[in-house]
């Protein structure tokens, strides 16, 4: 099941928000006058008792009210869920996603208020998955509007370019599942933006030809090239799908070994 976790936190914030503004209202002013009334003549005057309901809101709205636009604005924190971008990120990443490079944008609606810039080649973004919005992905761009896109015996092409990749050793990465896998660990230019991919030998690539990106789209893959599913299963990103840019590692999780990669943390993302 998958949880709209900025819908029910803009609820909360909603009904903290709504149950803070009646009592400031409606309920305050007669409390304090009923305080005062029992109070009187007491030395020692005991603190004022509010509602538990109301006692909630007025604790929580703010709290919540500062998360909400924390997140919606500036950055959202993202657990990453599977092996598709290894070894640049690794299952039980947890990566700060940057809310604002790519335009600011209405929480919930979504509908972008302020262009502020577009994702570039080579960049790690997360976005609303094409065919289940209500599921949030993480890829790396690799084709831009207007982009013709080739992927031919495991090597990109991009604008008729071949993308150079140069091997850098063989090892053996473990699944979620705690089964080995020999993987090739390739550098790739990806135009200026140099990153490391996983190649399993032993599996064949889904090639295709000349595929143009159309305008508002992008072509994302996972740096896990044979097991991720991106864009040459589901096709295309839309602009407006896309939450944020990936900047930094800020916590990692082995649930393996269960224990924490402190060699990851506060690393940035490239």
């Amino acid at each position: 099941m998958n949880f709209n976790f900025e819908l029910i936190l803009f609820y909360a914030v909603v009904i903290s928000g709504l149950i803070a503004l009646f009592d400031l209202i409606f309920l305050a002013k007669k409390r304090r006058i009923a305080y005062e009334a029992e109070t009187k003549d007491l030395p020692n005057k005991p603190e004022m008792t509010y509602p538990v309901i109301i006692e909630y809101a007025r604790s929580f709205f703010p709290i919540l009210l500062i998360v909400f636009l924390l997140r919606s604005f500036l950055y959202e924190p993202f657990r990453i869920p599977s092996a598709s971008l290894e070894p640049t990120l690794l299952t039980g990443d947890f990566v700060l996603v940057n809310k604002y490079d790519y335009g600011v944008r209405l929480p919930v609606a979504h509908t972008k208020l302020v262009q502020t810039g577009a994702p570039k080649r080579g960049d790690i973004f997360v976005f609303r998955y094409p065919p289940n919005p209500s599921v949030d992905f993480i890829k790396r761009v690799i084709g831009l509007p207007g982009d013709h896109l080739k992927y031919v015996d495991k090597v990109l092409y991009i604008n008729g370019q071949k993308i150079p990749q140069e091997t850098k050793e063989t090892t053996t990465r473990v699944d979620e599942e705690g089964h080995t896998q020999d993987v090739v660990i390739k550098e790739e230019d990806l135009m200026g933006v140099k990153h490391a991919i996983y190649q399993n030998q032993h599996q064949d690539g889904t090639d295709f030809n000349d595929i143009v990106v159309p305008e508002g789209m992008y072509f994302a893959m996972g740096d896990n090239r044979d097991d991720s599913a991106d864009s040459r299963y589901w096709g295309f990103v839309p602009e407006k799908n896309i939450l944020g840019k990936a900047v930094l590692i800020w916590m990692s999780w082995d649930s393996n070994n269960h224990t924490i990669r402190w060699d990851r943390l506060i690393k940035s993302i490239h």
